[in-house]
């Protein structure tokens, strides 16, 4: 399943990357400015992210099928990952969704399907994947709670990057002389800085709550599982009974 969902994730980039390609070519823009803003989406660099944590946590457990739980790494690198991937589904649909779409202006009816496979695989399906993952997989390891400081590291180095880039590089479209990946975030907005610095705390709130419950839930399952196995064991004296 793991695997799976990696492999869903690169077709949900791969499909994404080519309506980019469109775009680029169909309106003159520089294609190496508009592949450079899109690997730099939160979406996009999460997607990779959570690609190599499930592929790598599929290629443990192929070489460990007895083990009783994972290793602390791969259940860090997963709730690195779960964090970010939950965040984008509740994020997108409730403030992105039905805004301007990659293929909006195109006349070629398979790039407007490829943009909503990659929207919907990203922002829809892999989400829900990864709170299936987190509520029912087996052998996940709980995570100490300090490692809710690596879960909140990532957003933090993403949003430093992205609003110092954001001043930097010029919308491809040549619209403005910026470019921000969030209409949310850009501080030219009729809001200003004033408005991204709410959404920025905001969001990063909800990213260590996210990060928070992963823990939490991680945790409880795994002392719900020591539990069962600790009570379904005969004891020594039952068993010489």
């Amino acid at each position: 399943m793991r695997l799976a969902a990696a492999a869903a994730g690169l077709s949900g980039v791969a499909a994404g990357y080519i309506v980019n390609v469109d775009r680029a070519t169909r309106q003159g823009q520089d294609l190496a400015v508009v592949l450079a803003n899109y690997f730099s989406m939160f979406t996009i660099v999460s997607t990779l992210m959570s690609v190599a944590a499930l592929t790598a946590a599929a290629v443990w457990a192929r070489m460990h099928p007895h083990a009783a739980r994972e290793p602390l790494a791969i259940a860090l690198a997963m709730g690195v990952v779960t964090a970010p991937m939950l965040l984008l589904g509740v994020v997108y649909n409730v403030l992105l969704r039905g805004g301007p779409s990659g293929a909006a202006l195109s006349d070629s009816a398979g790039i407007a399907m490829l943009d909503t496979y990659a929207i919907e695989m990203l922002h829809v399906v892999l989400p829900l994947y990864f709170l299936a993952d987190l509520l029912f997989a087996t052998k996940r390891h709980s995570i100490p709670w300090w490692g809710l400081a690596a879960f909140a590291a990532y957003p933090l180095t993403w949003l430093a990057y992205t609003m110092v880039r954001g001043e930097l590089v010029a919308d491809p479209s040549g619209a403005s002389p910026f470019w921000y990946p969030y209409p949310f975030l850009d501080p030219h907005g009729p809001g200003g800085w004033g408005s991204a610095i709410v959404y920025i705390v905001g969001i990063f709130v909800a990213f260590v709550a996210i990060g928070a419950g992963i823990i939490a839930i991680d945790r409880y399952r795994e002392r719900r599982s020591s539990h069962h196995t600790t009570s379904t064991t005969p004891t020594i004296g039952a068993v010489a009974a």
